[in-house]
């Protein structure tokens, strides 16, 4: 998820990648802030102010360093095709994080795909799922970045059947 947090960061700010693919991104940390790691129980601010993200305030005190850090805010500049992966049972980082992502690069017409893994953690743990991500990743590049033949799954999507 870190990784994921740092490669939809780097896309919104650079061009540097031809396609991304990012798994359980934090792509907003005002709204996951004072959320609950379900794995662990406990809140997630210590994460953002003191770990991981290392802002070094609350969000309160440090408002203008979560906007600068979350993707979201600056996914209008993003060129760069991105897979986003997250399991709905996600124990560490909320799946909202990337329906709230994806929806706002789709509402800026960035060419974004999610992949939700139904009864997942935070990283695939069925081996059917560990496989299928593992297929569609190097599909995804093959198309993006060695000009191979799209698969049906980016082309036309596979509908969303609910939580």
């Amino acid at each position: 998820s870190w990784s994921g947090y740092q490669t939809c960061y780097i896309i919104t700010r650079t061009d540097m990648f031809s396609a991304a693919v990012a798994g359980a991104p934090v792509g907003n940390m005002t709204s996951a802030y004072s959320g609950l790691r379900l794995g662990t129980g406990l809140g997630r601010q210590f994460q953002y102010e003191k770990a991981q993200s290392r802002i070094g305030g609350t969000l309160w005190d440090s408002l203008d360093s979560y906007l600068r850090n979350s993707p979201i805010f600056y996914a209008k500049s993003v060129k760069t095709p991105l897979l986003i992966e997250f399991g709905n049972n996600d124990d560490a980082v909320p799946w909202t994080q990337g329906i709230e992502l994806y929806l706002t690069m789709r509402r800026l017409n960035k060419n974004c795909i999610m992949i939700e893994y139904k009864n997942e953690l935070h990283v695939p743990r069925k081996y059917q799922n560990r496989l299928d991500y593992s297929i569609r990743m190097k599909e995804f590049y093959d198309y993006y970045l060695k000009n191979k033949t799209a698969p049906d799954w980016i082309i036309n999507g596979i509908k969303f059947n609910g939580k």
